[in-house]
C-alpha cells in the first residue's frame, strides 16, 4: 500500500528566500497561512501551487525538486478617485451628486407579541 503524501514528502526539502532548506510542508503551510489571511482581508480568491518534480537520479534514486507559490488577492489599486471642478481643482466628493439630508432615527421600543390561541 502507498503512503500518504504528507509521509512521502516530509524528507523534501525547499530553499526559502532567505537560503534556509526546510521541509516542503512546512513552507506550504506558512504560505496556506499567508494566503488565508489574505483572502480574508481582500474577501477575494487567491491560489496555492504545490508543484513536485520527480526525475531518476544515479544508481536508482529519484531527485525530487518541489516548489510553493501563492496567488494572493490584491486590494484596491494604488490611487484616488477623484472629480475635477469647473475651476481646475479636485474634489474627493462629485460636485454633480446632490447631499442628502440624513436625519439619525430612534428605533421604537420593543413590543411584546400578541399570542392568539385557537
Amino acid at each position: 500500500m502507498s503512503k500518504l503524501l504528507y509521509e512521502n514528502l516530509q524528507s523534501v526539502r525547499v530553499e526559502t528566500e532567505a537560503g534556509d532548506l526546510l521541509p516542503i510542508m512546512d513552507v506550504a503551510g506558512d504560505k496556506f497561512s499567508e494566503l488565508i489571511n489574505a483572502v480574508a482581508a481582500y474577501q477575494k480568491v487567491g491560489t496555492l501551487t504545490l508543484k513536485i518534480s520527480v526525475k531518476p537520479s544515479t544508481a536508482g534514486a529519484m531527485a525530487v525538486k518541489a516548489d510553493v507559490n501563492i496567488n494572493k488577492p490584491k486590494g484596491l489599486p494604488k490611487e484616488s478617485l477623484l472629480w475635477a471642478t469647473p475651476d481646475g481643482n479636485l474634489m474627493a466628493e462629485d460636485p454633480r451628486q446632490t447631499k442628502l439630508d440624513l436625519k439619525h432615527v430612534t428605533p421604537e421600543p420593543v413590543r411584546e407579541l400578541k399570542v392568539v390561541v385557537q
